[in-house]
């Protein structure tokens, strides 16, 4: 018998660090689509070919569009098409995305299911590039099926993560993949605003710029998913509940059979409704910048575009800064200082004066900070919570519950501003959700979480 000399390497952690560089690239791959088509360019894009299908080619500031699309019978104003059915994206993925993540639990195939679904949404999302005149109906299918194939593709990349790391590790590992994102989508978009903005000297039409972002976007997503998909490792399901019947029926099964017992973990249940509040806010902050930006303190659209750059790059940093704290506070308190930070950030909003660059940059600056980390930081705290054997299955809970509700932040924004017709009351009444989040956050018992998933505690919880 042979003994390991204090020289020789630890194989195990070596080979979960290979994994985990690996990993970290799907960040980078689906933050493209993310960023430069979610975010960005398909939004307007998709509601000027909407406009163009209803009232002709001669719209503008000067001359609106007043005819309706024709939307299963229903009429839709052209500049509401993208509301509606990015919201029915969100309320089909709600529903779709925890049978996802039944069947990811009960597969030993997860790397394949979630390549596979990177890559029918990239499919979706290169296919934009066919989106031009008036078909506005392509558009809006190629919308609907990349944002529900980019849903299920994270649920099963969130559950490997678990599979990948050790409970000491997860808040590196998710800080690590979540800055590789900012940094991969924030590259990417760069390019894609400096050809929009050239357009003309790069002898094309800001049309044809956009489809070509929006094509570059998709092959960028579909070629860095091949590094996960080469360098991670299937495993075998562990911890999965029997259930009668064939992979379809065994998975609504243990669904049904995890929504009944979910009652068992009060801890994990708390966290996610803390969760559902102070993402909201996040996401409604960072959803009504631009809008903020532009139509409350007057600048251009070259100042947001290099904001929202700002941000993306600065959110990287961001990331692995609050790994670092984390590994000293632990997650738990290392969000509930970055949730401090966040109210921060709207009370700045609501007193940043009209045109001052420097202190709208600087809050850029802060966002960026607190952005990555946060979620990066959720993400691995979650991880902790999930019994074993089911953490597809919860990662689905997870991003179906905060789509679902996903509109509460931008109803409240929408119903302030039209109460006081000010963007400054609707930004600050933004702080209720991250003072909820917080007081919530703030009485989840982490220790006793962990122990009621049946999971070992990281050193610092």
């Amino acid at each position: 018998m042979t003994t390991r000399g204090p020289g020789i390497a630890d194989l195990s952690a070596f080979e979960r660090a290979k994994e985990q560089r690996s990993w970290y690239f799907y960040d980078w791959a689906n933050s493209a689509y993310v960023t430069s088509v979610a975010t960005v360019l398909f939004a307007p894009y998709l509601t000027s070919v909407a406009e163009t299908a209803a009232c002709g080619s001669g719209v503008s500031d000067d001359n609106p569009c007043l005819t309706d699309l024709d939307l299963l019978g229903v009429a839709v104003s052209p500049g509401s098409l993208v509301f509606y059915v990015v919201t029915f994206a969100t309320v089909f993925s709600a529903v779709v995305l925890p049978i996802v993540g039944a069947v990811a639990d009960r597969s030993s195939r997860k790397k394949h299911l979630m390549a596979g679904f990177a890559w029918a949404g990239s499919l979706c999302a290169a296919s934009m590039v066919l989106v031009a005149g008036g078909n506005w109906q392509l558009g809006a299918l190629l919308l609907v099926g990349a944002n529900l194939s980019l849903g299920a593709s994270l649920v099963v990349y969130n559950a490997i993560m678990i599979e990948i790391s050790v409970p000491d590790e997860r808040d590196r590992v998710s800080s690590r993949g979540w800055a590789l994102g900012y940094l991969g989508g924030g590259l990417l978009l760069g390019v894609n605003l400096a050809l929009v903005t050239l357009h003309d000297q790069v002898g094309i039409g800001e049309g044809t710029a956009v489809r070509i972002c929006l094509l570059t976007a998709g092959l960028w997503w579909a070629g860095f998913t091949l590094i996960p998909f080469l360098g991670l490792k299937n495993r075998p399901a562990t911890g999965v509940a029997a259930q009668p019947g064939g992979a379809v029926r065994q998975s609504f099964g243990q669904l049904g059979t995890t929504l009944r017992h979910m009652r068992n973990y009060p801890m994990t249940l708390l966290f996610l409704v803390a969760y559902l509040f102070y993402n909201d806010g996040i996401q409604t902050v960072i959803l009504s910048a631009s809008t903020y930006g532009e139509k409350e303190l007057g600048f251009e659209t070259p100042v947001l575009i290099a904001t929202i750059l700002l941000v993306q790059f600065v959110a990287f940093g961001g990331a692995l800064l609050f790994g670092r704290i984390a590994a000293t506070l632990g997650s738990r308190k290392t969000i509930l200082g970055g949730l401090c930070v966040w109210m921060l950030v709207v009370v700045i909003a609501y007193f940043l004066p009209d045109e001052a660059l420097a202190p709208f940059l600087a809050m850029g600056v802060l966002i960026g900070l607190v952005l990555g980390g946060t979620q990066a930081l959720s993400r691995s705290f979650f991880s902790q919570l999930i019994p074993r054997g089911r953490e597809a299955e919860y990662f689905s809970l997870y991003e179906a519950c905060e789509r679902g509700t996903s509109w509460l932040g931008t109803l409240v924004f929408g119903l302030v501003y039209q109460a006081t017709d000010s963007y400054r009351p609707a930004i600050f009444a933004l702080i209720a959700f991250f003072v909820v989040g917080l007081v919530l956050l703030s009485r989840v018992d982490a220790h006793r979480g962990i122990a009621e998933a049946g999971n070992s505690p990281p050193v610092v919880v």
